[in-house]
């Protein structure tokens, strides 16, 4: 919306990835250099958007990042020694001093960390874990933690640091920038997995499972039962006409027609804009 883009139409790629295929006229004409400062713009401007509207979604409760011990471990090695409960303040024992770390850059505040404070207050937060009910409370509670004891004249902040690991989507700025570059079309078969290039219905995507998708050897399946399920035949239609109707008895039928109610959709749109100039 940001770039005035209106013809897009996003396709699983067969394996882990989406495409996104903006058809619009003047998108097509998009030199190199300004595809990669549109990618740059929706991965360092709308990335931090995207981040702070899904994380508690996707990652708290869809992911349970926090769920369990061996999940939080790894959420907790995310966070620099630095920053945790006792890291800014002065060490009291006598082997502490020895480990004094300064910190800080020019025109910022000089903070003492004492790396010693860190195994502790890991185990703080351990102990602590369990007696939220879930994901949600444990990471109110840890950015609760790190806000409050933040070293000063820091640039980082490990709270987004840690939500960017998690929901950063990431995009594959020389597929988008290269006019020449090779891409998948849709309805082509992933190599590795087997499985489909199929078009995304977005107003049901909660729902897409990537696993289901149909895959070449479910499809040869589908296209023999239908062969053979005895329906009486045209006898002045041919054969090939015969196989490429098909497939509406497959699987991929309900992924044919989302690709064409994108290419009607974009088909009005250009009539409208030849009205207009007319």
């Amino acid at each position: 919306e940001d770039l005035g883009v209106r013809h897009r139409l996003w396709v699983y790629s067969g394996r882990r990835g989406v495409h996104c295929w903006v058809c619009d006229d003047a998108v097509r004409k998009w030199s190199p250099a300004l595809r990669a400062a549109a990618v740059e713009y929706l991965t360092l401007v709308k990335s931090v958007s995207v981040v702070e509207k899904y994380f508690e979604a996707y990652a708290l409760v869809g992911q349970d990042i926090l769920g369990s011990p061996e999940r939080w471990e790894k959420v907790l090695a995310l966070v620099p020694e630095d920053i945790l409960p006792g890291a800014a303040l002065p060490c009291r024992s006598a082997p502490c001093w020895g480990r004094r770390v300064r910190v800080g850059g020019v025109g910022s505040a000089v903070s003492a960390v004492s790396l010693d404070h860190w195994p502790q207050h890991r185990e703080s937060l351990q102990s602590s874990f369990p007696k939220k009910r879930d994901s949600v409370q444990r990471w109110e509670l840890l950015k609760g933690r790190m806000e409050r004891t933040r070293v000063s004249g820091r640039g980082a902040a490990p709270d987004w640091e840690i939500m960017l690991q998690y929901c950063f989507p990431r995009l594959d700025i020389n597929v988008s920038k290269g006019i020449g570059h090779l891409l998948k079309s849709p309805f082509s078969v992933h190599p590795k997995t087997g499985r489909i290039s199929v078009p995304l219905d977005l107003q049901t995507l909660d729902q897409f499972d990537p696993f289901a998708v149909p895959t070449i050897s479910s499809l040869c399946h589908e296209l023999d039962t239908a062969s053979d399920d005895g329906e009486p035949q045209d006898g002045g239609e041919t054969e090939p006409k015969r196989r490429a109707r098909d497939y509406k008895k497959t699987s991929l039928a309900p992924y044919v027609r989302v690709f064409e109610q994108f290419v009607e959709e974009m088909e009005r749109g250009r009539r409208g804009e030849r009205l207009r100039r007319s």
